[in-house]
């Protein structure tokens, strides 16, 4: 199949072409195609290295797209010319005119940058024959070293215009009137003409391929213009081949360094092909084409039809294959090892970069994205292996005979469905956030930087007020510092931005991974629950498996914490060494450039010394200075060009290298990482699945950063190695120069050797001397690089780190051990909840590689803000009140005038170096005890979150309780006012009534007699399983330390204690473990007999209802004044309770009506007057009743408080009572709180409320030692 589709595909290639060609017209297949082209392209966009920009290859462009501008006319003309040619073939020559990226100090205008397109006489070889246009634009690699127009409105240019074959080349210097603008001297214009040849020159060519011109003086106002004539050497040229040649412009202002600007030139050879087209040929190849074509598109469809059923069997039998292999290996997808290499490869492009001042800033960059890859390979490993040990668990119970194979398939089965759906919530969790940072990344940014600009035009329009009175040149000064504070602003503010967005985003990961961590475990207690719920899993088996769960679970985050530390420092230890590569390579370049520039000044100091010595006149000296400039400006340039040339070679050899063996060990290490998915089939204990993977990944880390640190050190080693040869050669040429060239030229113009002889030895002393200067300083910078990162390992030493966080997960499970202790009772889905909470706070113990240190870069960023700002507040004071500043009150007008600007520019000065001095060390020890006081607060937060739940958990329960007594309360009340109003209107005799309660009694006995044997029944049972709990551990805990010996041993005591010390620990556990299943077991009692006392409550609850119900049919009190009575009595309840209540006593909103005959209707009319009156006077009686309770118990907390107050334990003497006093009070106090509770229940009339006893025996003393 494979042949026969590459087949078709070949010849419906040529189908197409032959149709293409057929239906094509005469006059349009000579033409080009349309395509963007070299003017089409926007200013500034560059297209990559390499890739050559085909006709056609991207959207059309107008001339309205493009920026305004004068284009002049001979830019756009064009010169061809026809040559005959070989096999039928004809070529154009066309020369075209276009404007490259402009990165140099010119400035759209009449000249502008141009590019020669010059036509190779290439011809090409083609089956059919028809004119085509092939062209090759190859643009070069452009230097970004140079800035803009320069700050003193100086215009440089080098422009064009192209007559086949010749060339017209102008270069421009224009000196601006701008209010910035001076005069300049000692202008030096050095040209590339290399592949050039040059007519009508002025300048001196050197044998480098430059021509240098000079220039003493050019005022403000003035330009300087030189023209030439260049011709291309076309032989030496290959079609599509990019010649760059700038031109760089050095001259000397008012300002102590040397000003350069650098004008772009281009010239793109492109070739033209011809072809003429052949009819016949093209017809024959269409029909052949159609023809096989169609019979192939049959015999593929044919073989599809027949083979259908086969694929999707196969695709059937390979989907769940899929989804488990994408479970089990999803930490090894291809994508994780493409950005290893990637941010590997990142490191070459550091070392060989052109920009030695940004290598740290680099490497950083690099450390946090590094980081962050790290943290998600361990977060990919913590779910591989969590995921790994619930299957193992569930294996390990089948084992023990505990759960069926079929139920152990089922639930797994379960397990991997609900990772995949937790897998793609995490995936839609992600996508949400990331949209939602983006957009309030991209809010905050526009809202800062507003204010920004708002600040700006406000400190513009202040400096303006005070410019308005002060010179044009003061004022343009004042305001070019004034754009470069606002310019260094700006950055700092583009800065925090993206460090508090690297903050979110690495926020929005944590809380992802910690998201997972929760599902997980929810995952695992919620199946649990459902195989309990539906018998498949007994509740023996349950709390095995739930005791193997955590037992793991701790030691998958002691494993996952060693992972963490052990990564830290390996990372640390790489980027410790990268540093001291970077700082190594800095070294060697700072020395490398001061050996040049050591060189460089001799040569300028030999000519200057026989100038002063009188051997040499002004002109002869500028003469030779111009000639030397020009030469070491040539050497140093191509110095550059060679290095740059040579580290492009060089960076693609060592990414290759560098990938392939980073290539291999990945493979090497995945192989054995699927061993351990191998072993995982066939593994019988969590214990050992765990240390696999620790010996594992401990000796993969450990192999990779060694290879890593190899690869950095060789790409240095090569880099320097380059480095140093290639300037080494150009030192040698300058020290050449000096000894030869010069010296002849000054030898010939009559200097005494023995002067000169005298100056060059001097010079050799001089140049061994500051070099070995040099090497001394990057010897001393390597010994500060080696001290660094000794002292980075220390701090992120393994050892350290990983007994840290031992300590600290020891720590924080005695806390929530003592928590989980702390609840009264706790029904068996609570305690799981419990239990699964406690496991997502310890999975959360742990800290991030990459946040910690995002953190701390976003601290560091705030405090040098804040640092900065209060320095620049007392900056604005001191220029507010200048009379601080100035010694002389009494100052003429122009003067004052002339100290404020001066003022304002000091000012402006100073805040400009606030930007560039670092800042006060104390913020970096300031950084890190923010970080460890914000780490404590998490713990203590996680802490109290926990806390909190537990609390909840029991205030609810104790409110559901108290709301339940309040009612009873309520109801008995109402009870009693029902019974006494019948007494005493005598409806009822007393004996009536007594019969009523007496009639109601046997059933409050009966409900407290089977609850007290269900309490008993219960206890005994606890009893019994806590005593056989004991004899267990009292068997199994003397075992351990029982193993067979030799008899004869000598030292047998010595060895029994021994052994005994090394089994101690594990004895310790055992009865932790132990006293937690049977604190646990109380715990769940307690609740279970709280349940039982609560239905007994509800029963009773429902009975008293009843008899309230036939009491207040006897009284027959309407049913708003019932409501008004239960609202009395349950202040707190709502109206939907209270209406329940009445609903269930029979009386929802209407007066209660005894249906019976006239003659009964009659005598209830007459009961309901005789009780009219009492029916007014209960609410009032009862309200006031209610009102005297509260005020006395008001009162007598008040009292209580006071005494409290006067207690030893408090250290509070009030001087009015006694010791002996005071232990009466609290007596009182006690017995007062216990009549106080005993009301409740003693509010019946004839017999003593059945409420829920307090229980004795073995309850009461188990309760009282667990609580």
């Amino acid at each position: 199949m494979g042949t026969r589709g590459r087949a078709t595909w070949v010849l419906a290639g040529g189908l197409l072409a032959a149709a293409s060609a057929l239906l094509a017209e005469p006059e349009d297949r000579g033409r080009p195609a349309a395509g963007p082209g070299p003017f089409r392209r926007p200013l500034g966009a560059q297209p990559p290295a390499g890739a050559p920009a085909a006709p056609g290859a991207g959207p059309e462009r107008s001339a309205q797209d493009l920026p305004p501008m004068m284009w002049p006319s001979v830019e756009s003309s064009h010169f061809k010319t026809t040559v005959d040619a070989p096999f039928g073939l004809k070529f154009n020559k066309k020369i075209e005119v276009s404007t490259p990226p402009r990165t140099s100090a010119a400035t759209s205008g009449l000249w502008l940058h141009s590019v020669f397109a010059f036509t190779a006489f290439l011809p090409r070889k083609t089956l059919f024959k028809r004119e085509s246009a092939v062209t090759h634009l190859l643009y070069g690699d452009i230097s970004r070293d140079i800035q803009g127009t320069s700050e003193n409105g100086v215009i440089f240019q080098k422009c064009a215009v192209s007559e086949w074959p010749v060339a017209h080349i102008q270069l421009l210097v224009n000196n601006t009137r701008t209010p910035a603008a001076a005069n300049l001297s000692d202008l030096l214009l050095l040209d590339n003409i290399t592949g050039l040849t040059v007519r009508e020159s002025t300048g001196n060519q050197t044998s480098r391929g430059f021509q240098a011109f000079r220039k003493k003086f050019l005022q403000v106002g003035d330009s300087f213009s030189v023209s030439y004539t260049a011709l291309l050497e076309v032989e030496d040229v290959k079609g599509g081949e990019v010649l760059m040649l700038p031109a760089r412009l050095s001259f000397q202002t008012s300002s102590p360094n040397r000003i350069q600007l650098e004008a772009l030139f281009t010239i793109t050879t492109e070739e033209k092909v011809t072809v003429l087209p052949n009819h016949g040929l093209h017809a024959a190849g269409f029909f052949v084409a159609f023809i096989l074509s169609l019979l192939l598109t049959w015999t593929a469809l044919f073989f599809m039809v027949r083979y259908r059923c086969l694929k999707g069997s196969l695709l059937t039998r390979h989907q769940g294959q899929h989804h488990e292999s994408k479970l089990e290996h999803s930490q090894f997808t291809a994508d994780g090892v493409n950005e290893d290499l990637a941010l590997n490869d990142q490191m070459v492009d550091i070392l060989s970069s052109e920009d030695p001042g940004s290598m740290l800033q680099a490497l950083e960059e690099l450390e946090i994205a590094t980081l962050n890859r790290a943290d998600a390979d361990l977060e990919a490993y913590r779910t591989q292996i969590s995921k790994d040990i619930i299957a193992l668990l569930l294996k390990n119970l089948t084992s023990r005979g505990h759960l069926s194979p079929q139920v152990e398939r089922r639930m797994g089965a379960v397990f991997k469905k609900q990772f995949l759906l937790l897998e793609k919530e995490i995936q839609e969790e992600y996508d949400r956030k990331m949209v939602a940072l983006t957009a309030e990344c991209d809010l905050e940014m526009r809202k800062k930087t507003e204010s920004q600009y708002q600040r700006e035009m406000a400190a513009m329009e202040e400096a303006e007020e005070v410019l308005k009175r002060v010179s044009e040149r003061s004022a343009a000064e004042c305001s070019g510092l004034l754009r470069s504070l606002h310019g260094l602003e700006q950055e700092h503010l583009r800065t925090s931005l993206a460090l508090q967005q690297e903050e979110d985003l690495a926020k929005a990961h944590r809380q992802l991974a910690t998201f997972q961590r929760n599902g997980l475990h929810s995952i695992f207690f919620t199946q649990m629950k459902s195989a309990i719920f539906k018998g498949e899993l007994k509740p023996e088996a349950a709390k095995l498996l739930l005791q193997d769960y955590s037992k793991a679970q701790e030691n998958v985050e002691e494993l996952m914490d060693f992972f963490q530390a052990s990564k830290r420092y390996h990372l640390s230890k790489r980027f410790g060494h990268r540093e001291y590569l970077v700082q190594n390579i800095q070294s060697s370049e700072t020395r490398v450039q001061g050996l040049l520039s050591t060189a460089s000044a001799q040569l300028s100091l030999l000519i200057q010394k026989h100038e002063r010595a009188g051997y040499l006149d002004e002109d002869q000296m500028e003469v030779l200075l111009e000639r030397v400039q020009t030469e070491v400006f040539s050497i140093k340039q191509k110095l550059d060009n060679d290095l740059k040339q040579e580290k492009k070679k060089l960076h693609q050899k060592l990414i290759m290298k560098r990938r392939r063996e980073m290539l291999q060990k990945h493979r090497e290490q995945r192989k054995e990482q699927l061993s351990v998915g191998e072993a995982f089939g066939a593994a019988e204990d969590a214990g050992r699945y765990l240390g696999r993977w620790r010996s594992l990944v401990a000796e993969h880390s450990a192999a990779l950063e060694e290879l890593q640190e190899h690869l950095d050190q060789a790409a240095l080693d090569e880099l320097r190695a380059l480095s140093l040869s290639l300037s080494e050669r150009a030192t040698e040429e300058l020290r050449r120069l000096q000894t030869s060239a010069v010296t002849q030229e000054l030898l010939k113009r009559g200097v005494p050797w023995l002067f000169l002889q005298q100056i060059l030895e001097e010079h050799g002393r001089d140049l061994a001397a500051r070099a070995e200067q040099l090497e001394g300083e990057e010897r001393d910078r390597g010994q500060e690089g080696v001290q660094g990162v000794r002292q980075r390992l220390k701090d992120d030493a393994l050892e350290a780190a990983t007994e840290e966080q031992a300590e600290l997960r020891h720590w924080e499970r005695l806390v929530f051990r003592k928590l989980c202790s702390s609840p009264f009772s706790l029904s068996e889905e609570e305690l799981l909840r419990m239990r699964q909470d406690a496991h997502g706070c310890f999975s959360q113990m742990d800290r991030t590689l990459a946040l910690p240190r995002i953190r701390a870069r976003v601290l560091l960023q705030r405090f040098q803000t804040a640092w900065r700002e209060a320095e620049s507040s007392k900056l604005d004071q001191a220029l507010a009140a200048p009379e601080l500043q100035l010694q002389s009150k009494a100052r003429k007008p122009r003067s004052k005038s002339k100290s404020k600007i001066d003022l304002l520019k000091k000012c402006i000065e100073d805040k400009i170096q606030l930007f560039e001095d670092q800042a006060p060390e104390d913020l970096a020890e300031k950084v890190r005890g923010e970080l460890l006081r914000e780490r404590v607060q998490q713990l203590e937060a996680q802490e109290g979150r926990f806390a909190e739940s537990l609390v909840s958990l029991q205030f609810q329960k104790a409110a559901r309780m108290a709301k339940t007594l309040w009612a009873y309360t309520a109801l008995l009340t109402l009870q009693d006012l029902l019974l006494e109003e019948l007494s005493e209107s005598e409806t009822l005799t007393k004996a009536a009534c007594a019969q009523i309660l007496e009639s109601h009694s046997p059933e409050l006995q009966e409900l407290e007699r089977k609850l007290e044997d269900q309490l008993a029944h219960q206890e005994a049972a606890q009893l019994q399983r806590a005593l056989a709990s004991r004899q267990q551990w009292a068997g199994e805990g003397p075992g351990l330390l029982q193993e067979p010996e030799e008899t004869d041993s000598e030292r047998q005591v010595s060895a029994v204690l021994r052994r005994a010390l090394s089994r101690g620990q594990k004895l310790l556990e055992h009865h932790q473990q132990s006293l937690r299943e049977e604190q646990e077991s109380s715990v769940v009692l307690e609740d279970l007999l709280e349940n039982m006392e609560a239905d007994t409550f509800v029963t009773l609850y429902g009975q008293e209802l009843r008899l309230a119900s036939y009491l207040s049919k006897l009284t027959m009190v309407p049913g708003g004044t019932l409501r008004r009575l239960l609202s009395v009595a349950l202040p707190a309840a709502s109206q939907p309770e209270l209406l329940a209540v009445l609903d269930s006593i029979g009386q929802k909103h209407q007066d209660h009506v005894v249906e019976n005959d006239g003659g009964g209707v009659q005598t209830d009319l007459g009961r309901r007057r005789k009780h009219q009156g009492w029916w007014q006077d209960l609410e009032s009686k009862l309200r006031g009743e209610l009102i005297s309770r509260g005020l006395e118990k008001m009162l007598w907390a008040q009292e209580r408080k006071e005494r409290f107050l006067c207690q030893v334990p408090f250290s509070v003497s009030c001087g009015c009572c006694t010791s002996g006093e005071q232990r009466k009070h609290i007596k009182e106090d006690v017995s007062r709180s216990q009549r106080e509770d005993g009301i409740l229940w003693k509010r019946k009339l004839a017999a003593p409320v059945p409420g829920v006893r307090r229980r004795t025996g073995p309850s009461a003393h188990c309760r009282g030692r667990n609580h």
